[in-house]
């Protein structure tokens, strides 16, 4: 943009937007980005801001691995790490993440003085100031601390529940949607409550949990001791168990018209419907499907709204309100880093 472009937006003086622009280029924040042309007059002077300037590194921390990633001030994941790894409360696997951190950074060139923070995205409820699991049945890993887990990180480092990260990182990527919940359809399911562009945690951090809400009464027994939690008919291991873990090759089967493979997706989406559909009353707001099995539904949105609409008492276009995930991959890595990047936005 240029000054008067920003006089303009901001209703701020000229002389106020100078001074701020100059801050913001001595601190190696903003840079100039050639001429913008007018109709009379000199061509203006673009700015621009750095997106490297600052960055944040986010992991997404699974039982069997981790992804870890590098996202700038604009929210682009600039680089990615997989490790295979088991997870296990010991110090050498805190010093392995210390050591893929460390990796990530040396690859992609990174100064020190550059990296705002860590975050770890966790299969557990995290308590309020991101310093402590209080509820880690998948992982068994309820009580640990952030505290052990960044021992080997020398920056400052946060949990966070998975699913929250990952509604984070969507609604930081759709910037006309301010209130939504976000379903986490992975190997496990969660769910966020957005509301305002934040997360709502709950008076207990533990709002979203929509993996545990009853679909079927008396049904599938699920890892939480209950029965018939969505868990058990739409996690993604539902799918994938079916071709040896790979979930990319069960919709590989379904799209090349496979007969069984559409009879168990047929009913995957009707549990889906019903979950949708309560939430949609309960919440009144834009439903986002994402995870591993939201990173393959966009194909799969009209049957799906076909299906919504049929158990919706309103006039509600499901088209509306229901979206596919912006953010296919890494979203839990992404969001656990996002946080760090939009503090540093509201400090300067």
């Amino acid at each position: 943009m240029s000054k008067q472009d920003i006089v303009y937006a901001l209703q701020l003086s000229l002389p106020t937007v100078t001074q701020n622009l100059q801050e913001l280029q001595e601190k190696g924040l903003l840079d100039t980005a050639g001429k913008i042309g007018n109709t009379g007059g000199r061509n203006a002077t673009a700015f621009t801001f750095i997106s490297d300037a600052k960055v944040a590194v986010g992991i997404d921390i699974q039982k069997h691995r981790n992804t870890i990633v590098v996202v700038d001030l604009d929210g682009k994941v600039i680089e990615t790490l997989k490790k295979k790894i088991d997870f296990s409360m010991t110090d050498e696997y805190y010093s392995k993440l210390g050591e893929g951190v460390r990796e990530i950074l040396e690859k992609t060139h990174t100064d020190p003085q550059k990296v705002l923070g860590v975050g770890m995205g966790v299969p557990g409820l995290i308590s309020g100031d991101g310093q402590e699991v209080v509820y880690g049945r998948i992982l068994n890993f309820t009580g640990e601390t952030c505290a052990n887990f960044s021992k080997y990180i020398p920056y400052r480092s946060l949990l966070y529940n998975d699913a929250n990260a990952a509604g984070f990182a969507e609604i930081w990527s759709l910037h006309n949607i301010k209130n939504a919940f976000y379903i986490c359809l992975s190997n496990n399911i969660g769910g966020s409550v957005l509301l305002d562009n934040k997360v709502y945690e709950g008076d207990n951090q533990r709002s979203g949990e929509v993996g545990h809400m009853t679909v079927v009464a008396d049904g599938r027994p699920c890892y939480c001791g209950q029965y018939g939690c969505l868990e058990t008919y739409c996690s993604a291991t539902v799918l994938s168990d079916t071709t040896d873990g790979d979930l990319g090759v069960f919709f590989e089967k379904l799209k090349n018209g496979d007969m069984e493979s559409r009879m168990l997706w047929d009913s995957y989406l009707r549990y889906l419907s019903l979950a949708v559909n309560n939430l949609r009353m309960l919440f009144d707001c834009k439903i986002i499907i994402g995870g591993y099995v939201g990173s393959y539904i966009d194909g799969y949105m009209e049957q799906l709204w076909e299906m919504v609409r049929q158990r919706n008492m309103f006039e509600d276009d499901p088209e509306q309100f229901l979206l596919p995930c912006q953010y296919k991959t890494e979203a839990i890595a992404a969001g656990a880093a996002l946080p760090f990047v939009a503090e540093f936005f509201e400090q300067i």
